[in-house]
């Protein structure tokens, strides 16, 4: 189990998103109300419990090994629901890890050519009548100001730093949201995509 383990010992096995992504998948997560925690890589594995911030860390520090950047993708929604994902690139084309309770809020293969085609494949799972991806940024973890690898305290100066960085807006007819609401009311959260992991 990922919680039992350093990172360092994480980053033999796991060295590539994919892998990444399959093992967080099996990690808890972190559902403390909203604010409780934001911990750093190794204090979440430590904990055995992450959600999608805390998860980013701990992709960042396992894929860093592997010459991976630690990138981030944050993306807001109109709900304040904002969700952030280990952002990486393969072969010129993006792809992110996550960790979430939503089946379509998970990571991506690094299949999309531009970051607004990325950000813009979460668009649809967040329409349930209430959350809507509004826009989106890519921020490097080392710009944030605090230890995320390591730190024994909360992060809350991350999570700032996310709340302060300006962000692009995604423009997206008001049509399809209602289409894409109604279909959510109607049948539940989407389950299963081809460009899902």
């Amino acid at each position: 189990m990922m919680k039992t383990k350093t990172i360092f010992e994480l980053a033999k096995t796991l060295d590539t998103p994919k892998k990444v992504q399959e093992a967080l998948r099996k990690f808890e997560y972190n559902t403390e109300p909203k604010g409780e925690t934001l911990c750093s890589a190794k204090k979440a594995l430590k904990r055995g419990v992450a959600h999608c911030f805390e998860a980013a860390f701990i992709s960042a520090a396992i894929l860093e090994y592997h010459g991976y950047e630690p990138l981030i993708l944050s993306l807001e929604s109109k709900d304040g629901l904002d969700h952030v994902l280990y952002l990486y690139r393969e072969k010129n084309k993006w792809g992110t890890i996550s960790r979430s309770r939503d089946e379509g809020l998970h990571g991506r293969p690094p299949v999309y050519k531009t970051l607004e085609q990325l950000a813009r494949s979460y668009y649809a799972p967040y329409a349930d009548g209430i959350g809507e991806v509004i826009s989106y940024q890519v921020a490097h973890l080392d710009e944030l100001g605090c230890d995320w690898r390591t730190g024994d305290t909360n992060l809350w100066r991350a999570e700032q730093f996310l709340i302060d960085l300006k962000h692009i807006r995604i423009r997206t007819p008001r049509e399809r949201y209602k289409k894409l609401s109604a279909q959510y009311k109607k049948r539940g959260p989407i389950t299963h995509h081809k460009n899902w992991w």
